[in-house]
């Protein structure tokens, strides 16, 4: 299917928004959907009726795409969020402690390429607020992080990431803290140890220093929640192929439910935009389109080490239903995006969603029953 044409939004986002500071920006659209929320309730009962359904990790997903982390650090919009079209909501990135993030500004568009430079820095309210916020949430939807009777139209993933100002030594605890405070309340858990913007973070994706941690959370979660909670592990693009399939190793030797590929990249190769456009957005993750070919193919690598069950979900550069295709068969059970959503648009999830029912392939309804 042809990519689609460029919708009024396009010609908003290029003339109204690249003028506004990314960062306000976000704040005002992210407010303008959650004040939309009560309005919205038909529209997303009627797209969860139409996406095609995805079983994995346990749970009911009501259309294979996501949004990933880093839109609701907060948890403050998921039903909002999910009424647009989202299948997940991925709330996060939360640390144990809250922080501010980076120095502002920290967010910045490049629209040749379709692509996002963040140095957010996990700026959040803390685990211990997020917890609260979701107690909240699960108080007014009673089957919300109930593994199997899922009913509020939308799977919600809690993303945990190291506090700053914690030194590694402080990293393991500093995660169960996170997992146990808000394991109730996710429906499944990513221990992110790949974001580029916390000094030191990505280095705990070695193996060495990442079994700690994820056998603390692991433990943690469970206890916590009086259930057995998913927990992934989301590393970066950047890894040489030897240490993904490392973490690939590992997450079968943990029994982990699940890997998310990719996060950010640090990587500037190949982008349209001016060098000066590149160096005025500095030092970051890369997000969106060009984040796609390496994306793939890390799905692909892990697929082929972890054998067909493993949950594998696939993040970075999705915008069309032919990315989706393609992450699709190159073995990712669940797909997420970001940037994708930044520029295609409120319409865009429900419209992707759609786009998949309406031209559904083999490939997709056999990834949906091979992970089922």
């Amino acid at each position: 299917m042809a990519k689609s044409g460029v919708t009024a939004y396009d010609r908003g986002f290029r003339t109204i928004a690249t003028r506004i500071d990314p960062e306000r920006a976000h704040r005002a659209g992210f407010a303008a959907i959650r004040a939309a929320k009560p309005a919205l309730h038909r529209y997303g009962e009627r797209v969860r009726r139409q996406a095609m359904p995805v079983q994995a990790l346990g749970l009911t997903f009501h259309g294979p795409l996501g949004l990933a982390a880093g839109f609701d650090k907060n948890a403050e919009g998921i039903d909002a969020l999910a009424a647009l079209g989202f299948g997940h909501v991925e709330v996060g990135t939360v640390t144990g402690e809250p922080q501010p993030g980076n120095p502002r500004p920290r967010l910045f568009r490049l629209p040749d390429d379709r692509a996002i430079v963040n140095r957010m820095g996990f700026n959040n309210d803390g685990a211990e607020v997020v917890a609260h916020r979701l107690a909240r949430r699960a108080h007014r939807h009673p089957n919300a992080a109930h593994a199997k009777s899922h009913r509020t139209g939308v799977v919600v993933g809690v993303n945990i990431g190291k506090t700053k100002l914690v030194p590694e030594e402080r990293a393991v605890q500093d995660y169960a803290k996170s997992a146990r405070l808000l394991a109730p309340y996710a429906d499944y858990l990513v221990v992110n140890v790949s974001s580029p913007n916390t000094p030191g973070l990505r280095d705990l994706q070695a193996v060495d220093k990442l079994r700690p941690i994820l056998e603390a959370v692991c433990r943690s979660a469970e206890g916590a929640a009086n259930r057995r909670v998913p927990v992934l592990v989301k590393i970066a693009p950047d890894l040489a192929d030897e240490d993904v399939l490392a973490v690939a190793d590992l997450a079968l030797g943990l029994r982990l439910d699940g890997i998310v590929a990719t996060n950010t990249s640090i990587s500037r190769d190949g982008l349209a935009s001016s060098q000066a456009e590149v160096k005025a957005a500095g030092a970051g993750g890369l997000s969106g389109a060009p984040l796609r070919p390496r994306a793939d193919e890390v799905i692909r690598l892990l697929r082929g080490r972890v054998g067909p069950d493993l949950t594998l979900i696939g993040v970075g550069g999705i915008a069309t239903a032919e990315d989706v295709r393609a992450r699709l068969d190159a073995g990712a059970t669940l797909l997420q995006a970001y940037t994708g959503f930044v520029y295609g648009g409120p319409a865009w999830p429900a419209r992707l969603q759609r786009e998949l029912v309406s031209t559904g392939s083999s490939t997709e309804r056999s990834a949906t029953e091979e992970r089922a």
